[in-house]
């Protein structure tokens, strides 16, 4: 799953204790592991190898340009949905031909940099956006690449927030309208709309609607080649679930399993965009506990880690297994699940700073005794966890960490109160 293990009753990441890390660098602090990184991304090309995918990491996930960097030097590509992410994949010697670009809301000076860039394909949401690509790209004089992303209406039964590939979404078209648009717009001189793109939410933890899915867009796709048009590359998006708890994800091989069979002898061209299955398990957050306190029947552990540093409980009601970096005998745990049961443990909320009462990492969580000063280590926090993190009530954001083997380095350092105010003088 990853390379955070305890060893001697102590947190380590690779050959590196979390602690070390922590007193070295304070807390909280984003600390990440190569070596997970890197693994999760190959297991994906392994699996999926007999189709030659084009895999596109997705930036929006955890995006510091040193990770992008370290997916860049292991050939992946790279799922945008801003100009910014062009910027940093492109810092991080990422390849413009191997990236894709999503979003229902591109500028025009965005599309016009992607363009600029050469990037692989754009993905389209709607057809005013489809309009709009088409004069930008006539104005640039080039022919640009397209898939339109088409809603199968599929329930992937997660959170509503994320769930994306519904009939009533923001998000791309739905099948009767898809056929209009191709019809439309199918051989235009300067867009060349030769694929479907397919993202139906996140996190999908079986494969099943994969399937579904997929099937929906082939008997579409087989209608537009009998209609005449050129159908080459199906990107059938990201959404891969990560391990919040242990086992809760299929592996890369279950889901290459349902899918390759799909897709054998189509003559596609697979793009993959996967996200919280590289990064999520790669990254923890390390936090301190500030003060324990007793409020009525409740136990409250208020730590230094906030809303503002991981908001997915608070925004998504997400669950993060949280344990201590450093645990008495007894309490050392293999698997991570919502339901540990280990004699010792006491309910408790684990509670931030922050002047909200949504300001929660954790609740009615059984947990070893705590006092001030334990270091509490969030697990599965790699994906949109920095990434979402704010300034709110005016705290500097944390550091992010990257192991590798039996060292750390820093590749975001912790903000300072100037920062807080340099841009508005």
């Amino acid at each position: 799953m990853d390379y955070f293990k305890y060893k001697d009753n102590q947190l380590f990441c690779e050959n590196v204790p979390v602690a070390q890390i922590a007193q070295q660098i304070g807390t909280p602090v984003y600390i990440y592991s190569t070596a997970t990184f890197q693994s999760h991304y190959k297991k994906l090309v392994e699996a999926f190898a007999e189709l030659e995918p084009l895999i596109c990491y997705s930036v929006k996930g955890c995006s510091n340009i040193n990770i992008c960097r370290l997916l860049a030097e292991l050939g992946s590509g790279f799922d945008i949905v801003s100009g910014g992410e062009l910027y940093r994949v492109l810092q991080a010697g990422g390849q413009a031909d191997k990236v894709v670009y999503a979003g229902v809301g591109k500028t025009d000076e965005e599309i016009r940099q992607a363009i600029e860039a050469g990037i692989a394909c754009f993905n389209i949401e709607s057809e005013s956006e489809l309009e709009n690509l088409i004069l930008l790209a006539s104005q640039s004089d080039r022919r640009v690449q397209a898939a339109l992303r088409v809603n199968p209406d599929v329930d992937p039964k997660t959170h509503r927030y994320t769930t994306t590939g519904k009939k009533e979404s923001k998000f791309g078209v739905n099948l009767e309208r898809a056929l209009k648009v191709f019809e439309e717009f199918g051989h235009d001189d300067h867009i060349k709309l030769n694929g479907i793109h397919l993202h139906i939410g996140s996190p999908v933890n079986t494969v099943e609607p994969y399937i579904q899915a997929i099937k929906k867009a082939l008997v579409f796709i087989d209608e537009l080649r009998d209609k005449g048009f050129t159908i080459e590359t199906l990107n059938v998006g990201g959404g891969f679930g990560a391990d919040y708890t242990t086992g809760e994800a299929p592996i890369a091989a279950d889901y290459a399993a349902a899918i390759i069979p799909l897709l054998r002898d189509k003559g596609l061209r697979l793009i993959l965009e996967p996200g919280r299955s590289i990064s999520g398990n790669a990254g923890i957050l390390v936090t301190k506990v500030l003060y324990m306190k007793q409020g009525g029947d409740k136990t409250f552990a208020i730590v230094d880690g906030a809303m503002n540093d991981l908001i997915r409980p608070a925004l998504y009601e997400a669950f993060h297994f949280i344990w201590p970096v450093q645990v008495a005998d007894g309490f050392a745990v293999e698997n991570r699940s919502n339901t540990i049961e280990i004699p010792g443990t006491q309910k408790m909320d684990v509670v931030g700073p922050v002047c909200e009462t949504s300001d929660f990492l954790a609740q009615d969580r059984l947990l070893p005794p705590l006092q001030r000063g334990d270091l509490l280590s969030i697990f599965t926090a790699g994906a949109y966890g920095f990434a979402m993190s704010s300034q709110y009530n005016s705290r500097p954001r944390a550091a992010e960490i990257l192991v590798e083997g039996d060292s750390f380095r820093v590749i975001r350092r912790r903000e300072c109160y100037e920062d807080l105010i340099s841009i508005e003088k």
